[in-house]
C-alpha cells in the first residue's frame, strides 16, 4: 500500500512530554467500526470489558538503553576523540547488542568506546565496548561483559530511552525512571516501553479482577526499530528489525481455553498484538514457545488471535498506525485520529490511549 495514506498532519504540541499523573487519568477514545466515537476516560476501562475478557499484557522491563560515551583518540590514523550517542536496539547474545549510533561515520571496525560517567576512560567501572559489523547507522557492541554483569552496567551508566520526540524537546530525568516502565515490568530486555500499559495502575487492576476481567502475560522485548519512520513510498518495501518474544505454555493454554469458550481477547499494546499474531495459527490455536518476529501488520491482514487493542495514539506513517488501521479500518482510524487531534488528545509514548474493536 501507498504509504502516504497513512500520513495526517499533527501539531507538536499534540505530543505528550509528560504522562498523566495519576498514571490512570488519561483520556481514552474508543472506536468501534461502524458506530460513533466514544471519548472516555482510562479509569472506565474496566466497564468496557466484559466478564470473562482476556486482557494480554507484555511484561516486559526496559533497560537504560540509551548511552553517551566516547571513542578515545586513535593512535594511527588521525582522528581525536569523538562522543558517541548509542542507543541499544536488539540483544544478540549474553555480551552482544546491535545498537543505533551517532555520529556513525566517526566510527570504524575495531574501535573501542567507552561508556561512564564523564565519559572518562580510566574511570573505575567504566563500561568499555568494540565496534563490529558497521552498516548504516547501525553497529554491533562486543561488551566486555557479559549476562547479568553487562545487564548492571548499562543499569549504572546509561538513561532511559525516551522516543526521540520527547528527548529532542526535554533531557530524560528522574521521574522517567518510573514513568517510562509499566508497573508490572518483568522480564528485563527492551530499549522501549511497551507504552499502553504504562496508562495500568494497582486501582485499575483491582477494578479488572472486580469485573471478572481475566490478565494474561507475555514478553516481547520492545526494540526501537519499531518505531522508526517509514521512509519508503510502498508499505513492501519497508524492513521490519525483529524483536525476541516468549510465551508460555500456560499462558497459551489459557488464550486457547478462552478461544474456544467464545470470550474475547484484548491485546494490551501493539506489542502485545504482535506477539499474539505471530504465535496464533491459521486455525487460530496460539502456541507457546520462544523466537524472534519482525511481522508488519497493514490494512488487509487477517487477524488470529485478538478482537481488540488498547494502544496509544501513534505518529503519522508509521508502522503502528499502519497496524491500527488494519484492526480497524483505514477510514475508520483516519477519522478517530482527526477526531482526537481536533479533541485536544495527547499522542504518543506518554499520551492518552484509545480502545480499538477489530472491524
Amino acid at each position: 500500500m501507498r504509504v502516504d495514506l497513512f500520513d495526517f498532519d499533527l501539531p507538536e504540541a499534540h505530543i505528550a512530554l509528560r504522562p498523566a499523573c495519576p498514571r490512570d487519568a488519561s483520556r481514552l477514545l474508543e472506536v468501534t467500526p461502524g458506530q460513533p466515537l466514544a471519548d472516555r476516560m482510562f479509569a472506565d476501562l474496566a466497564d468496557r470489558l466484559r466478564p470473562g475478557d482476556v486482557l494480554v499484557l507484555n511484561d516486559t522491563k526496559v533497560l537504560p538503553a540509551a548511552l553517551y560515551g566516547l571513542r578515545p583518540a586513535r593512535q594511527h590514523g588521525g582522528g581525536g576523540p569523538v562522543r558517541v550517542e548509542i542507543n541499544l536496539h536488539k540483544r544478540l547474545d549474553g555480551a552482544r547488542w546491535r545498537a543505533f549510533v551517532r555520529p556513525a561515520k566517526r566510527l570504524h571496525d575495531g574501535d573501542v568506546l567507552t561508556f561512564g560517567d564523564n565519559n572518562n576512560a580510566c574511570m573505575a567501572g567504566a563500561l568499555n565496548a568494540i565496534v563490529r559489523d558497521k552498516a548504516e547507522g547501525e553497529i554491533t557492541l562486543e561488551f566486555e561483559l557479559s549476562g547479568a554483569h553487562l545487564d548492571e552496567a548499562i543499569a549504572r551508566v546509561g538513561q532511559m530511552p525516551l522516543p526521540p520526540y520527547i528527548a529532542r524537546k526535554r533531557a530524560v530525568d528522574a521521574r522517567d525512571v518510573h514513568d517510562y516502565q509499566t508497573i508490572f515490568a518483568q522480564q528485563s530486555g527492551s530499549v522501549a516501553a511497551p507504552t499502553a500499559s504504562l496508562h495500568f495502575s494497582d486501582a485499575m487492576f483491582a477494578a479488572l479482577d472486580a469485573r471478572g476481567v481475566e490478565r494474561q502475560s507475555l514478553t516481547l522485548h520492545v526494540g526501537a526499530g519499531t518505531f522508526l519512520p517509514v521512509k519508503t513510498d510502498d508499505t513492501t518495501s519497508h524492513k521490519m528489525h525483529g524483536e525476541l518474544y516468549q510465551v508460555s505454555e500456560q499462558t497459551a493454554a489459557a488464550l486457547n481455553a478462552a478461544r474456544a469458550q467464545g470470550r474475547r481477547i484484548i491485546a494490551a499494546g501493539t506489542t502485545a498484538l504482535r506477539t499474539l499474531e505471530s504465535i496464533t495459527d491459521e486455525n487460530g490455536v496460539v502456541h507457546a514457545g520462544a523466537g524472534d518476529t519482525d511481522i508488519f501488520i497493514t490494512p488487509g491482514y487477517k487477524f488470529r488471535a485478538v478482537d481488540g487493542l488498547l494502544t496509544n495514539f501513534h505518529l503519522p506513517r508509521s508502522t503502528l498506525f499502519m497496524l491500527v488501521c488494519a484492526l480497524a479500518g483505514l477510514d475508520e482510524m483516519r477519522a478517530a485520529y482527526a477526531h482526537a487531534i481536533a479533541h485536544d488528545y495527547r499522542f504518543y509514548s506518554y499520551g492518552d490511549a484509545s480502545l480499538l474493536w477489530r472491524e
